[in-house]
């Protein structure tokens, strides 16, 4: 099949686009892409053909891309846009300089517009032999996906079954220009190693090598989709409604998952997690065990990037970092009547007839006490395990004072007063 009928091929279930943006660096693969999607537009109604080009800065050849880039849209007659990036070095140069270009191209796709990038076939097969030797599971082993969700559009990688043998006899045949970023000779990188020096030694002795690996990440692209599947099944038991939906966190009940096998639980929750944090690592998965094997009346938590999870009784709670920030405490509320902001933690209103006094909002440090009608004053903490409020949400729970005098809790009966009900609103963490 020609390069012609192969991208018109992989991009046709997104003919009715508005827009097709080409992630244009300058190099091999974006030229070729550029190029082939040009002359197809003459040969076929396509969407409008747009390019982006993301200069990060980071090294002194790269100053000329800009401009080269520009040229090259010139002759094809393709707008171009330029987006100037600044990238925040961290452990990974590289990462850093790709989150910075690919929050760009999210910030550039408008709703229902594609990214098309040029990624090809031997890219794919250097990420899998990448992962493999970070002892990636069949998610990482997937490699690249054709496409996904970026922004409000897509991103496509059209080219993944295309060698860059191929790639290149297209930019010959044409007499196309392209850039070559130097430190793509530099070894010290893994990937630039292992395209150097790896990959040539291999497919000396498997000339297939390449798209053997490729077609192997297509193999894991399936198992992933019936492992996501299968995940999907199971927390269909477990994703059941708690006592407390007005916390607006994400949970899951315990007791379907404990009669999961381990493997089923962890395939489960890395497929619920993912919305949330980064796969945790073999070695951390005893963090759930511990959650999973606690006592009832234990509180354990399992620390992950961005949050942790939280066991209160049966049920397992996400808790973000910001819900574990501390709160601004106390708060007037001079008018009840209308709903009061409460800094870092959402709205509390007040519904019937608020007692006369100066009232403000605090948050618990212990030993609280509460009058209730017909009990007597009880102690808030025992008052708060008889309603089986989660230990967690116990400190970010408003607690209404009348002259210093603790009166109500929000969301919960347990008011002197009946006749002023509080209902707390929990931000979106």
């Amino acid at each position: 099949m020609s390069l012609d009928s192969l991208l018109l091929s992989a991009l046709a279930p997104w003919r009715g686009s508005p827009t097709w943006w080409v992630a244009l660096s300058g190099g091999l693969d974006s030229t070729v892409l550029l190029h082939l999607l040009v002359r197809l537009a003459g040969q076929h109604e396509l969407p409008a053909i747009r390019a982006i080009h993301v200069h990060h800065g980071l090294q002194a050849a790269g100053e000329g891309w800009p401009a080269h880039c520009q040229a090259i849209c010139d002759g094809l007659d393709v707008p171009l846009q330029m987006v100037r990036v600044k990238v925040v070095p961290g452990a990974s140069l590289e990462r850093a300089a790709r989150e910075a270009r690919y929050e760009a191209f999210s910030e550039c796709l408008g709703e229902g517009e594609l990214l098309l990038t040029g990624q090809h076939r031997d890219d794919q097969a250097e990420t899998v032999l990448f992962r493999l030797l970070r002892g990636a599971g069949v998610r990482g082993l997937a490699a690249m996906p054709v496409e996904r969700s970026l922004g409000l559009g897509r991103l496509v990688r059209p080219l993944l079954g295309v060698s860059r043998i191929e790639l290149e006899a297209y930019a010959r045949r044409n007499a196309l220009r392209w850039v070559e970023d130097p430190s793509n000779q530099d070894h010290n990188y893994s990937r630039n190693f292992l395209r150097r020096e790896v990959m040539p030694l291999l497919k000396r002795r498997w000339p297939q090598a390449a798209s053997s690996m490729a077609r192997a990440a297509a193999h894991m692209t399936e198992a992933q989709q019936l492992l996501d599947e299968l995940a999907q099944q199971d927390l269909l038991i477990a994703n059941t409604a708690s006592a407390f939906e007005w916390l607006r966190l994400p949970s899951l009940a315990l007791p379907p998952l404990r009669a999961l096998t381990p493997v089923r639980q962890r395939n489960a929750l890395r497929h619920w997690l993912a919305s949330f944090t980064l796969a945790p690592d073999e070695d951390h998965w005893a963090g759930w065990a511990s959650l999973l094997n606690a006592r009832p009346d234990a509180t354990p938590r399992w620390c992950l990037a961005g949050g942790e999870l939280q066991r209160t009784g049966e049920r397992v709670w996400w808790l973000p970092d910001s819900w574990l920030e501390p709160v601004v405490e106390p708060i007037d509320w001079s008018d009840p009547s209308t709903a009061l902001e409460l800094p870092g933690n959402g709205m509390l209103r007040g519904e019937g007839e608020p007692p006369a006094g100066k009232l403000q909002v605090r948050y618990r440090h212990g030993g609280e006490a509460l009058l209730v009608p017909g009990r007597g004053r009880r102690d808030l903490k025992r008052l708060l395990n008889e309603a089986g409020v989660p230990h967690f949400a116990r400190s970010r729970l408003p607690l209404l004072y009348c002259n210093d005098e603790l009166i109500g809790v929000a969301n919960l009966p347990l008011l002197a007063n009946g006749r002023f009900a509080l209902y707390w609103c929990v931000p979106d963490f």
